[in-house]
C-alpha cells in the first residue's frame, strides 16, 4: 500500500491512542522510582539497573520486532504488546523485591517494544503530504502520556499505596477493546523473503549513511533525555519536594517536550529538518544547566523549557529517517526512536553508579554537556524537508 495523498484523521487518531495508552501505563515506573526506593530499599544503583533494563527491553530490541511487523503484517505485536504493557507495568506495585520488581517491569517494557515499530510504520501511510506534522502528532499521544502518567500516579499512589496499582488496568483494557477494530491491518514491505540483515541493507539503501548520523544524534539526545527523566524525581525528592511535586516537574518537563514535537513538526515541514536540530541542539545545553541551578518555584519553568527543547526533536529524527530510507518503515522507526531510544537509556545504570559517587546534581551537569558532541553530527544532515 503506498501513501495516500490524503490525510486519515480516524486511523492516525487511532494509532496515536495507542501510543498514548501504551506509554501512559510505560510512564508509570519512573515516577515512583522514589517510593521503590523508600519500600524495597534500593540503591541508585538498583534504580539506575532497572531503568537501563526498562530502557533495553523497550527500545533496543525494537528492530528485531520492527523486521518481523514488516515480514508478518498482523495486529497481533501491537495489541499482544499493548496488553502486556496495561497488565505488568501496575502489577509492579505489588512487588516484594528487587527481583519482582525488575521482572515486571521487564515484561511490561517487551510489551512496549512490541507495539512500537508496528505502529509507528503505519503512520506515513496515512499521513499524506504532512509527514512530518502527523509524526509530530502521532508522537505528541507519547510524549503527552508520559507527561500526564507521572503526575496521575504519584497522585493515586501517594494516596492509595502501590499495592492499588493494579486497579489502574480496567482503563487500559477499556481503551484496547476499542482500538482492536479501529486499527487496519498493517501493511507488508514484501522483504519477508530477505532475512533480517537484508531487510535492513533494503530498507536503508543508498541513504544509510544519512541515516546513520541522524541514529547517533538520537542516541546522544537520548543519553540526556532518560538521564534527566530517571533521575529527576529523586534528585527534587532529595531536595525536599513531595513525590507529588517531584512528579509535576517530570510532567512539565514531558509536556513541553511534547508541545515543542508538535511546532517542530510543523517548521520542518517549511523550512527542513537540518536548522530545527541545530537550533535546539545548541540551546539546550545552557537551557539544561540553568534548570539545575534554579530555585523555589522557577524550578517549574526551568522543567519545562529544559523539555521543550531535549525532546522537540525526537519525531523529526524518526520522519527524517523514513523519508530517506522509505522503504521498510517499521525497521527504520525502531532504528530511529526504538534501538536510538534504548541505547541511551541503557547508560542509566552508568550514570546511576557515577551519582552514587559523585550525587545526582554534578552527574546531570556533565550530562548537559553532552548536546554539545552532535552538532557536528548535525551539520552534515542532508538538506531539504
Amino acid at each position: 500500500m503506498s501513501p495516500s495523498a490524503k490525510t486519515n484523521i480516524k486511523v492516525l487518531f487511532a494509532l496515536t491512542l495507542v501510543h498514548f495508552t501504551g506509554d501512559f501505563y510505560s510512564s508509570f515506573t519512573t515516577p515512583l522510582f522514589p517510593l521503590f526506593v523508600e519500600k524495597l530499599g534500593l540503591s541508585l544503583t538498583q534504580v539506575g539497573f532497572i531503568a537501563g533494563l526498562n530502557r533495553m527491553l523497550a527500545f533496543v530490541v525494537q528492530p528485531s520486532v520492527g523486521y518481523l511487523a514488516d515480514r508478518y503484517p498482523t495486529r497481533l505485536f501491537f495489541m499482544a504488546g499493548l496488553l502486556m504493557v496495561i497488565v505488568f507495568i501496575p502489577l509492579s506495585g505489588v512487588s516484594i523485591g528487587f527481583w519482582t520488581l525488575m521482572l515486571t517491569v521487564a515484561l511490561g517494557s517487551v510489551g512496549s517494544a512490541m507495539f512500537h515499530p508496528s505502529v509507528t510504520g503505519m503512520v506515513p501511510l496515512y499521513s499524506g503530504n504532512k509527514a512530518g506534522f502527523a509524526m509530530s502528532i502521532f508522537n505528541t499521544g507519547g510524549t503527552l502520556a508520559f507527561g500526564i502518567g507521572p503526575l496521575f500516579i504519584t497522585w493515586y499512589a501517594s494516596r492509595l499505596g502501590l499495592s492499588a496499582l493494579p486497579f489502574t488496568m480496567v482503563l487500559g483494557l477499556s481503551i484496547a477493546l476499542f482500538l482492536l477494530p479501529a486499527i487496519p491491518m498493517p501493511q507488508s514491505e514484501g522483504m519477508g523473503s530477505l532475512g533480517f540483515v537484508g531487510s535492513i541493507k533494503e530498507s536503508l539503501g543508498s541513504a544509510w549513511k544519512s541515516v546513520a548520523l541522524i541514529w547517533m544524534v538520537m542516541v546522544l539526545r537520548a543519553i540526556v533525555s532518560q538521564s534527566f527523566m530517571t533521575f529527576m524525581p529523586v534528585l527534587y525528592v532529595q531536595r525536599g519536594h513531595s513525590v507529588v511535586s517531584a512528579g509535576l516537574i517530570f510532567t512539565l518537563f514531558t509536556t513541553a517536550g511534547t508541545l515543542s514535537g508538535l511546532v517542530a513538526g510543523h517548521l520542518s515541514d517549511r523550512i527542513g529538518f537540518k536548522k530545527i536540530f541545530l537550533t535546539t541542539h545548541v540551546l539546550m545545553v545552557p537551557v539544561l544547566l540553568l534548570f539545575l541551578k534554579l530555585q523555589g518555584n522557577w524550578i517549574y519553568v526551568g522543567s519545562a523549557l529544559a523539555g521543550m527543547f531535549v525532546l522537540a526533536t525526537l519525531p523529526l529524527g524518526v520522519t527524517l529517517g523514513q523519508q530517506l530510507a522509505p522503504k521498510g518503515r517499521s525497521i527504520v522507526a525502531s532504528l530511529m526512536m526504538g534501538f536510538a531510544f534504548g541505547l541511551g537509556g541503557m547508560v542509566s545504570p552508568l550514570v546511576g553508579k557515577i551519582a552514587d559517587l559523585y550525587s545526582i546534581q554534578p552527574t546531570l551537569t556533565a550530562i548537559s554537556l553532552v548536546p554539545i558532541l552532535s552538532l557536528p553530527l548535525i551539520w552534515m544532515f542532508p538538506k531539504g524537508r
